[in-house]
C-alpha cells in the first residue's frame, strides 16, 4: 500500500484524469486504502467522481462507501442499479455496515435491493432497519457471542474453537438465559485466566448494564466515553439481547457529532460536504441567510427610529446594515467549510480552483435570490425603485465577495502559519463590511446624487 497522502493522491488522480489514463487511475486506487479513496471522493468535484468510481476495486466499493460522507454516499448509490447495490451489500461482512448503506436509499430502491438479497440476510437487515438510524438499535450489529450461565469455561472455550473466529472488538461474551434475556457479561480475560471447570455464573459480571435499543446515539457515545467501553450489549423493551455496539461505531458518532456542531455554528447543514451539489448547497444555506435577513431588518428598523436626525437620503442609513450583515454570514458559511477541508486534508492545490468556482456560483445564486427579496421589501417600504435596485445590486456584490473571501482567507492564513479558525472570521468580517458599505454607498453616490 502506498504511503502517499490525500493531496498527493488527489493530484496524481487529477493528472491521470486529464490525460484520460484510466489504467493509471486504477493503479493509484489499488495502492490506496478505503479511507484514502473515500477522502478522495469527498474532496473531488462530482464530474471527476463519476470517472473515478468505475476504477475502484469491486471488493473495496462497500468499504469506501462506509468511509465516505453521507452526502457522497447518497449521491453515488443514487446512480447505481439495485443489482449493483446488492452486490456491494454482499461484499460487506457485518449486517450493521450493510444497513448503514441501505439507510440512505429512497424507499422504492431499498425495497428492490432487499428483494434481491437472500432471505436470511434480508431478515437481519429488516430488523436493523426497523430502528431509527440515530439510536442504539441503528448502531448495533447482530453478531454478539452469547453463552449460558450454567456451563463451564471449558465448554465456552470449545464452543469458540468450533466457531473458528470471533467478531472484531470482542472483549466480552454476553450471558443470557434460555429466553435470550440479558443477564451479564464474561470478560475474555476472565475466560482465559481461570480454571476451565469454573462455571460462567461464578465469574460473570451482572453489574454491567445493557443499553436500551431506543437510546439516542449521542447518549450511547457518552456512556462509552464515561466507562471506557469497547463493546456493550443492546436489549429490547423486554430485556432480550438483540445486538451489541462496538467502539468503532461510537467513534463514528462522535466524529459526525463534532462535524455537525462545527457546521451548524455557521448555519450549514450537517450533510454539507466540500463538493455538495450547487443547488443543494444553495438551498441549505438560503435558509440560514433568510433567518439572518430578519435580524438585519430588525437592526435597520431600530435605526429607522432616529430618521428625523439623519440627513438627505434617510433610507440609505436605515438599510445600511443589511448588506454587510448578509455578506458576512454568507462568507462565514464558506469559511467554515474551507477550514474543515484544510483540517481534514480534503482541500489542496489540486481542487482549490474547483472549490472557488463552486462557492462563487453558490454566492451568486443566493445573492440573486435575496437581492430580489430585499429589493422588493425596500420598494414596499420606501417606494423608491432606485434605492431598491441599488441595495439589490450591492447585496449580490457582497455575497460574491463573501464567498470568494471565505475560500481565500483561510488558505492564505494557513500558508502564513496563522490558525484560520482563530483569525479567519475577524478578517472575513472586515472584508464583507468594507465591501458591503463601499458597494452600497458607492452605487448610491453614482446614481442618487
Amino acid at each position: 500500500m502506498s504511503d502517499q497522502n490525500t493531496e498527493d493522491l488527489r493530484q496524481n488522480i487529477a493528472e491521470a484524469l486529464e490525460e484520460d489514463n484510466n489504467r493509471a487511475v486504477a493503479h493509484l486506487l489499488d495502492e490506496s486504502n478505503a479511507a484514502q479513496i473515500a477522502d478522495l471522493l469527498e474532496s473531488t468535484p462530482p464530474s471527476d467522481r463519476e470517472q473515478i468510481w468505475p476504477e475502484i476495486d469491486k471488493n473495496e466499493l462497500g468499504k469506501v462507501l462506509l468511509e465516505a460522507h453521507d452526502d457522497v454516499r447518497e449521491q453515488i448509490l443514487g446512480h447505481l442499479e439495485p443489482r449493483e447495490i446488492a452486490d456491494i451489500i454482499d461484499s460487506l461482512a457485518e449486517a450493521d455496515d450493510q444497513a448503514d448503506l441501505l439507510m440512505v436509499l429512497p424507499p422504492e430502491k431499498l425495497v428492490s435491493v432487499l428483494y434481491i438479497l437472500d432471505r436470511q440476510k434480508r431478515e437481519k437487515l429488516e430488523e436493523l432497519l426497523s430502528y431509527p438510524e440515530d439510536t442504539a438499535g441503528g448502531l448495533m450489529d447482530l453478531d454478539p457471542i452469547t453463552i449460558r450461565a450454567d456451563v463451564t469455561l471449558d465448554v465456552v472455550l470449545r464452543y469458540l474453537r468450533m466457531r473458528g473466529e470471533i467478531p472484531k472488538h470482542t472483549d466480552q461474551l454476553f450471558v443470557t438465559d434460555r429466553h435470550d434475556r440479558y443477564i451479564g457479561v464474561l470478560p475474555l480475560t476472565d475466560l482465559l485466566t481461570h480454571d476451565e471447570q469454573t462455571r460462567v455464573a461464578e465469574l460473570m459480571h451482572e453489574d454491567v448494564k445493557p443499553i436500551p435499543a431506543d437510546m439516542p446515539d449521542t447518549e450511547v457515545a457518552r456512556i462509552f466515553e464515561d466507562h471506557d467501553l469497547i463493546s456493550a450489549p443492546v436489549v429490547d423493551a423486554e430485556g432480550k439481547l438483540v445486538g451489541r455496539i462496538t467502539i468503532d461505531d461510537v467513534v463514528d458518532v462522535i466524529r459526525e457529532e463534532g462535524d455537525s456542531n462545527v457546521l451548524k455554528s455557521a448555519g450549514l447543514h450537517e450533510d454539507e460536504e466540500l463538493f455538495s451539489p450547487i443547488w443543494s448547497s444553495t438551498r441549505r444555506r438560503a435558509i440560514w441567510l433568510g433567518v439572518n435577513l430578519l435580524t438585519a431588518f430588525l437592526a435597520s428598523g431600530v435605526t429607522g427610529l432616529f430618521e428625523t436626525t439623519l440627513e438627505k437620503v434617510v433610507a440609505l442609513a436605515i438599510l445600511l446594515t443589511i448588506v454587510p450583515s448578509m455578506g458576512g454570514i454568507a462568507g462565514s458559511q464558506t469559511l467554515t467549510l474551507v477550514i474543515r477541508g484544510l483540517a481534514t486534508g480534503q482541500l489542496g492545490s489540486s481542487n482549490f480552483d474547483s472549490l472557488v468556482r463552486k462557492e462563487i456560483t453558490v454566492g451568486l445564486l443566493n445573492g440573486l435570490l435575496w437581492a430580489l427579496v430585499v429589493a422588493a421589501f425596500t420598494l414596499l417600504w420606501f417606494g423608491d425603485f432606485g434605492i431598491a435596485a441599488i441595495i439589490g445590486a450591492a447585496l449580490v456584490i457582497n455575497l460574491l465577495a463573501g464567498a470568494f473571501a471565505g475560500v481565500i482567507i483561510p488558505v492564505v492564513l494557513n500558508r502564513l502559519g496563522i490558525d484560520p479558525a482563530l483569525a479567519g472570521s475577524v478578517v472575513l468580517t472586515t472584508v464583507t463590511d468594507v465591501v458591503g458599505i463601499f458597494a452600497f454607498l458607492g452605487l448610491a453616490t453614482l446614481f442618487l446624487t
